[in-house]
């Protein structure tokens, strides 16, 4: 049955059966036929059949519900078991959103510390893409903005608040300034991530609240092309204070503070909302408000 409702839950994730196979390591008819045998266990169609997948059933939506829940809680007692047996061990998987990246280290370093055995996996990916990958089993915690757009149903633990500044090249006009202001800086071609980023939606945020609207020159989803193209020296760009500090250092680039007061937003750990977590869970968390400096 466990085996079955994988299955379930991945063809709910990926909407097609194929790529269901494939993020499970098994053939096509091996992930129909493990679905057809949940039906018919359970006595109920679970998803509307075509050509192709064409969603699920309103049985089917309900099922998702139980099979999620039964499936994490089973992953939780088989962790508690192991560390029973061989204390705190195992891959840890994490999704990141991109701006703190260089601060994920700050936690994993800690917790890696204390707990040798423990190995992560850390992907990088949007605020929505980390809440529904929880949601999903697909990773066991994430780090992302905790204030400024709905997270549901999780539980949180703040670590900072992330803070703005100005990134130019060495040879712009602004580069002498100890200061700048959103205002300031909207007519400069700038280097931003992509509006799927809740970290672009922050910044257009505060330009429309200084009454400017940006469009950005260069777009990406990673902030080592943002930098990149700053110190080729045609491009600017807005980061938070620890990235724009890392990513900036040996390069021909200033890092300028933005002289705005109210441009801060709580960036902290996320985890399913769900008692009791794995033990290895449960021991970030509490790393997680031993490192928090909010």
């Amino acid at each position: 049955m466990i085996d079955k409702l994988e299955m379930f839950i991945a063809l709910a994730r990926e909407t097609h059966f194929g790529r269901a196979a494939d993020s499970l390591g098994v053939t096509q008819p091996t992930l129909s036929a493990g679905i057809k045998a949940l039906e018919a266990q359970l006595g109920v169609q679970l998803v509307w059949r075509g050509s192709r997948f064409g969603g699920l059933t309103p049985e089917g939506q309900r099922v998702l519900v139980w099979a999620r829940q039964i499936v994490a809680d089973t992953r939780t007692m088989r962790e508690e078991m192991r560390a029973v047996r061989k204390g705190l061990a195992g891959n840890l998987r994490l999704a990141v959103i991109p701006t703190a990246l260089t601060t994920v280290a700050d936690l994993t370093g800690r917790f890696g510390r204390a707990h040798p055995n423990v190995r992560f996996t850390i992907l990088s990916r949007t605020s929505v893409e980390i809440l529904a990958m929880i949601e999903n089993l697909e990773v066991d915690a994430g780090i992302s903005y905790l204030d400024n757009e709905p997270l549901g149903r999780v539980t949180t633990v703040p670590l900072y608040r992330e803070s703005y500044m100005f990134v130019c090249s060495d040879t712009s006009p602004l580069a002498t300034r100890k200061a700048v202001t959103w205002g300031e800086i909207a007519e400069e071609p700038l280097c931003l991530l992509t509006p799927d980023m809740q970290n672009r939606r922050i910044i257009n945020q505060h330009f429309q609240e200084a009454g400017r609207t940006v469009t950005g020159a260069v777009e990406s989803n990673s902030t080592v092309v943002l930098i990149a193209h700053v110190a080729s020296g045609n491009w600017s760009t807005i980061l938070p204070v620890q990235m724009a500090e890392f990513l900036a250092a040996g390069k021909p680039v200033r890092v300028i503070p933005l002289d705005e007061t109210a441009a801060h937003h709580s960036v902290g750990l996320i985890a399913p909302h769900r008692e009791p977590h794995t033990p290895v869970l449960a021991a970030l968390l509490r790393e997680a408000q031993g490192l928090s400096v909010i």
